[in-house]
């Protein structure tokens, strides 16, 4: 496997980039870029039936496309959709099967993101209908309201048709600087769903922008192979088609929560913090890491100013808190609201399916005890959620304290705990996943543990649906899935074979 040292994609002048990026494409290097962008436009294509729509489409209707909701159009739609997602599964395979061999380097990985993302930046809002609960969110703000204290329904307007009905009356669970980009973006479009959720998604791009450029620093940070670490937290379906194609605000916490890993490990601690505490003040997600990073600050310095460990702690612990309150008071100074939505954080108990153990244990109790007596569903529910938290509580302090002694361990007790909170939560969705592979994906470096993330992020991908509904309780779509994520694993575990890849007899030359 290469080390991914390949020049700074940013260096040179814009005539020499185009230039390289033309050479990019002639080559045999972009083919799996070529075929990624095929099935990107068949999902682009497809998403506008099959996508998460709008429930009315006036500007389908002035196009004369609204049949691709319906009927044999729904199903064409569908066909193209689902097609499309194939195709880009195939692509990133084939692209990790290629860095595996080392015959890819960081541009490739950047230019291929670059090929895959460009037409799902025209798409609908895909796997997910969060999009339009942003929108609602940022106008209640905009028109005087605080979305911490009500939600969408009490502010009536165009945006409401598509909110889902569960988050109708919820308040917002995100914190002040998400809730200012969304009313920016309302307070621009107004109430125009098709201009304000293509805006949101431009909002995220900083977001994945500021991912490549963290991922790359952490992984020579740790000694890890950059060209690898792209392709798993940056070129991921979850990342591509869920963050960007779903539009959600964990593009701009991930982007953000990994650029300030990567400045506190470059001892550029304040910076890094500030980044953490705005990355908090997205979605609360971000805060995992702070306790762990206290660590990196206080070695920084114990070895530059010489303090004893004891006194460096307690400086950069008391900095980090500072840090946090001085950016949660700005951004929430700016937005004109509290702290009202951290009571929110609780409204993803509304969310029941199997990504998380006391979600899945709840319904195997209901599911095989059933059988045998009565069981209350939902007081099993209660009990296992209960149970997660505490499991939550206990994990993050052990892995705090045992991964504090290297800037790789403190790597490492990030990921895990962030894998722990994944895991434990009430209720997840396929983008959370994203979380501890925007941390962790420079410790992913053998073949066996790549294979595990391609066959975990098939499976993710497959098992829930374009229009932000699961299949989990089909045991046809599950087997489905099952098979998808089997082959995606197997295919890249087994070493490749001469010949597997008319690619292998012409090594990429290096760029």
């Amino acid at each position: 496997m290469t080390t991914g040292s390949s020049p700074d994609v940013h260096t040179g002048t814009p005539a020499g980039q185009w230039q390289r990026l033309r050479e990019f494409t002639r080559s045999d290097r972009s083919r799996p870029a070529m075929l990624g962008l095929a099935g990107a436009v068949a999902v682009t294509a497809g998403g506008l039936g099959a996508g998460s729509t709008r429930v009315h489409d006036p500007l389908l209707e002035t196009l004369h496309l609204s049949w691709l909701r319906f009927g044999h159009g729904l199903v064409v739609s569908s066909v193209l959709l689902w097609g499309g997602v194939a195709v880009m599964l195939v692509a990133w395979l084939w692209l990790g099967r290629r860095m595996l061999a080392g015959r890819t380097d960081d541009y490739t990985m950047i230019a291929t993101t670059g090929f895959w993302l460009a037409p799902l930046l025209l798409s609908v809002p895909l796997f997910s209908r969060d999009t339009y609960s942003y929108l609602a969110q940022g106008a209640l703000l905009r028109d005087g309201f605080d979305p911490y204290a009500v939600g969408p329904i009490e502010n009536d307007n165009g945006l409401l048709d598509d909110v889902s009905p569960i988050w109708m009356t919820t308040t917002a669970p995100y914190g002040p600087a998400f809730i200012l980009v969304a009313r920016f973006v309302t307070t621009i479009v107004g109430d125009n769903v098709v201009a304000g959720a293509m805006l949101l998604r431009l909002g995220m791009l900083p977001g994945l922008v500021l991912l490549i450029w963290a991922a790359r620093r952490i992984a020579r940070h740790v000694g890890a192979n950059t060209t690898s670490t792209l392709w798993v937290c940056v070129l991921n379906p979850l990342v591509i088609l869920h963050l960007m194609g779903g539009v959600h605000n964990e593009m701009l916490m991930a982007g953000l929560m990994a650029a300030g890993i990567a400045l506190i490990f470059a001892d550029r601690a304040v910076t890094g913090f500030t980044l953490v505490a705005l990355a908090t003040a997205v979605k609360a997600t971000a805060g995992i890491a702070a306790p762990f990073l206290v660590w990196v600050w206080m070695r920084n310095l114990a070895r530059r100013r010489g303090y004893r460990s004891p006194v460096a702690f307690l400086v950069a612990g008391a900095s980090s808190v500072l840090i946090f309150v001085v950016v949660f008071a700005v951004s929430s100074l700016a937005a004109g609201v509290g702290l009202g939505w951290l009571t929110a954080l609780a409204g993803s108990v509304k969310i029941i399916n199997w990504l998380t153990i006391p979600t899945a244990v709840a319904n195997l109790t209901n599911a095989i005890g059933g059988l045998f007596m009565t069981v209350n569903f939902y007081a099993v529910l209660e009990v296992t959620r209960i149970a997660g938290l505490l499991i939550i509580a206990a994990a993050l302090t052990v892995l705090w304290w045992r991964y504090r002694r290297t800037d790789r361990d403190v790597l490492i007790g990030m990921s895990l705990a962030m894998v722990v909170v994944v895991l434990f939560v009430p209720a997840a969705l396929p983008w959370y996943y994203s979380w501890p592979l925007a941390v962790g994906a420079a410790l992913i470096a053998s073949r066996s543990a790549i294979a595990l993330v391609a066959g975990f992020s098939t499976w993710i991908m497959v098992i829930f649906k374009p229009d932000g509904s699961h299949g989990m309780y089909s045991l046809l779509h599950v087997a489905l899935a099952t098979g998808c994520a089997i082959g995606a694993w197997y295919y890249l575990s087994r070493p490749e074979q001469a010949g597997d890849d008319a690619a292998a007899q012409q090594p990429a030359a290096a760029s």
